[in-house]
């Protein structure tokens, strides 16, 4: 066990090791309450149709051989946010069958052009690599990190100032709208941060498991509160402690870092359940 620890502190001397863990814990924190407001509101799938979109984005952005491919998926993910939010009633398709039929496209087009217009030899592993997560946590510039920082600074910010505003939203949109509070405009702001969100995610989890990210501590956090605060509190705590605990088990045991995460938020659910129960 020494040897494990003195392992893990030798990691943390690198700078990329530390930006890891830095953009893991930022990211895990505003995918949890990215999670509270989607999954009260009954949105969860949102987050996995977003997160195949961004995956088609990313495959348009190489085909077209951009340097940066923050530069297609951010406003392609964002667009298509806007347009599933707004996929109600009266819309020809409706909500649940939009998020259906975009995040299958999505993942099929993307699939194909990369197999079209990729130049790479190893093309299986890199979609592997994309829909899975990987090592690539561990490749980021300090730009990405600045912008997590940025992104996560916001939409702590936002929800702090504006928490009365958005409980109101989530849980009686009628009510919201006759005491004069903008929902168009905080649906708006929802969907523009959750596709930001789910586009960085993507870089620590992978395309297929950003949606655990967002859902499993909300789900977890609600097996043993019933406040909203309660619920939002812990799943921020519940999402940071095990990204955190993910990472280190990834960088020492060398397994993937998204699928790794994923587990730890699974084990973490499990135990909630459990607790609940016995209690």
């Amino acid at each position: 066990m020494p040897d494990l620890f003195e392992t893990f502190f030798g990691y943390l001397q690198y700078g990329f090791v530390q930006r890891a863990f830095v953009v893991g814990i930022l990211i895990s924190l505003c995918a949890s309450l990215l999670g509270v407001m989607l999954v009260f509101r009954r949105f969860s799938y949102l987050g996995d149709s977003l997160s195949h979109v961004a995956f088609g984005a990313m495959a348009i952005a190489a085909a077209l051989n951009f340097s940066d491919d923050l530069l297609v998926m951010l406003p392609v993910t964002i667009l298509c946010a806007v347009f599933l939010l707004r996929s109600g009633n009266g819309s020809l398709i409706k909500g649940d069958a939009s998020i259906a039929m975009m995040s299958v496209g999505s993942l099929a087009m993307g699939y194909l052009l990369m197999n079209l217009f990729s130049k790479k030899a190893n093309l299986s592993g890199d979609v592997c690599s994309t829909l899975f997560g990987s090592t690539s946590i561990l490749t980021l510039s300090l730009l990405d990190t600045v912008l997590c920082a940025s992104l996560s600074i916001v939409v702590i910010l936002l929800f702090v100032i504006f928490y009365n505003q958005i409980f109101a939203v989530i849980f009686d949109e009628t009510f919201a709208k006759a005491s004069g509070i903008p929902v168009e405009a905080f649906n708006l702001f929802a969907a523009i941060v959750t596709a930001t969100v789910i586009v960085f995610a993507m870089r620590l989890v992978g395309s297929l498991l950003v949606s655990a990210l967002i859902i499993f501590p909300t789900v977890s956090a609600m097996r043993l509160f019933k406040s909203f605060r309660g619920v939002t509190l812990f799943a921020v705590v519940l999402s940071v402690l095990c990204t955190a605990i993910g990472i280190v088990i990834a960088i020492l045991a060398g397994t993937p870092v998204g699928s790794t995460i994923v587990g730890i938020n699974l084990v973490a659910f499990l135990a909630c359940s459990v607790f609940r129960r016995v209690r």
